[in-house]
């Protein structure tokens, strides 16, 4: 719990944003008129604002490279982020994943470490097309289809602060934030492959929860009433996404001088989503009540249930380009705008603004085919991130400032094998970041990002009798 005994904080100014805004937090109002406290998963101020905190959507994999989005195609890992890539997967792949994570969260005085974890992803996906028949049968794979079905998280609200203040009119004063929730989605992509271009879509069902409180009290009026402000919303509904990739293979002449893929090639990718709207549902509740004694003086001013809303979620575009070596190097680079500036809520109005991301990562094996060097078939991998947030608070000076996040990762990819199984991974990614606003509210953070990978090319085999 954050807490300041001062007359100026830099924390004031997201106190005036939260109260001006209309709060509300990570508490219930229980059946017997008492407040339930609720502790959150994470304590992040900023995560008051939007839906919370984005969660990355990328997997393990992708986190190690600078969390690359448009140009990642892998054959044994899956890429939701584009959907395109499904249609090059070469056996079925199941992946689960989930994160640890250390953060001192600070302003120009105060500073409180946090530590968290939680489950991060669950994905299938498989090729429509076994790569195994298609040797057999020797057709040539000029066409291939991927689908994959995905649960995961989309956003995070958590934060738990007490802010105290000193003032010559009402003396000393205690205003307590909390929130908690966040955002999930259950997605069904697919795509399609002719050659060296791929297409695909994500098709996603949203929903979840957030919830917010303020209290506000009064330390020396015994007299005067606690005041709470408490709402809740629930998101539901369907959104959109789209990828594209095209590969150029480089070619060289074979001993009949035939041109034919050396093995080297160029990916070009894009990526996104469809900004489209979906449906709220919303509680408010606004009472006062005696902070000694919460049943003895209780006075509901406003009290509202099944409020009726619409969310519209912004639409986001990525680019990038790669270079690939096969079995050996992978080097990409993306840009990316997430158009957070037409986010609109209904239920809680508020501004946000549009955010850019560049991402670089790199994969490196020194010998995939190594036979008694495990050290030589690890995956080694390398990236950074510059990411903008859509959320801001004011500055010094008045203005607005927009948060942002800086990380460099590193991480390997570590490959094994089940019986009767295709070869699956075990991929760890650490990264190191710094998140917030400049000079008002900063957290440097560690996170231990772990995936398993497992893949297996018995479905939809074709068994032939001789």
């Amino acid at each position: 719990m954050f807490e300041t005994n001062r007359n100026t904080s830099l924390l004031r100014p997201l106190l005036l944003l939260l109260f001006f805004s209309g709060l509300s937090g990570a508490a219930v109002y229980g059946q017997n008129g008492g407040f339930v406290d609720i502790r959150p998963k994470l304590n992040s101020p900023l995560s008051r604002f939007g839906l919370g905190n984005p969660v990355d959507q990328f997997f393990a994999a992708q986190a190690g490279m600078g969390g690359l989005e448009s140009t990642y195609q892998d054959g044994f890992h899956l890429n939701i982020t584009n959907p395109a890539s499904l249609a090059n997967l070469q056996s079925t792949s199941f992946e689960v994943g989930g994160y640890a994570r250390t953060s001192q969260l600070a302003d120009a005085t105060t500073s409180v470490n946090t530590l968290q974890g939680n489950l991060r992803y669950l994905a299938i996906g498989f090729p429509l097309r076994n790569p195994i028949n298609l040797n057999l049968d020797r057709q040539a794979n000029i066409w291939n289809a991927g689908m994959a079905f995905t649960l995961a998280p989309t956003s995070d609200v958590g934060y738990d602060l007490q802010i105290r203040d000193n003032s010559p009119e009402f003396g000393r004063s205690s205003n307590t934030l909390k929130g908690t929730g966040g955002g999930y989605r259950f997605s069904w992509s697919t795509a399609f492959r002719y050659k060296f271009l791929s297409a695909g879509v994500n098709v996603d069902y949203n929903f979840g929860k957030i919830t917010n409180s303020r209290i506000v009290e009064f330390i020396d009026i015994p007299e005067a009433l606690a005041t709470e402000l408490l709402e809740d919303f629930a998101i539901r509904g369907f959104s959109f996404g789209y990828g594209l990739q095209y590969a150029y293979n480089f070619k060289k002449a074979n001993e009949e001088g035939v041109r034919v893929p050396n093995g080297k090639r160029l990916i070009v990718g894009v990526n996104g989503n469809i900004g489209n709207n979906i449906d709220t549902d919303a509680t408010l509740l606004f009472r006062r009540f005696s902070p000694t004694n919460q049943l003895a003086i209780r006075d509901t001013l406003r009290s509202e249930t099944n409020l009726a809303g619409v969310l519209t979620l912004p639409a986001s575009y990525s680019v990038g380009l790669a270079y690939e070596q096969l079995n050996k190097l992978f080097v990409g680079v993306e840009y990316g705008n997430r158009a957070y500036g037409s986010y609109r809520n209904e239920v809680r109005p508020e501004a946000l603004s549009d955010a850019r991301r560049i991402a670089f990562g790199i994969q490196y094996v020194p010998n995939a085919n190594s036979y008694n060097k495990f050290i030589k078939r690890i995956r080694y991998r390398a990236g950074f991130r510059l990411e903008q947030d859509s959320r801001s608070l004011a500055g010094s000076d008045g203005s607005a400032v927009q948060a942002r996040r800086n990380a460099v990762t590193v991480g390997l990819g570590l490959p094994f094998r089940l019986p009767r199984q295709q070869i699956s991974f075990i991929d760890i990614a650490v990264e190191y970041g710094k998140f917030g606003v400049p000079n008002i509210l900063d957290e440097n953070y560690l996170q231990l990002t772990m995936g398993f990978s497992l893949n297996d090319n018995s479905w939809f085999f074709k068994r032939k009798l001789n």
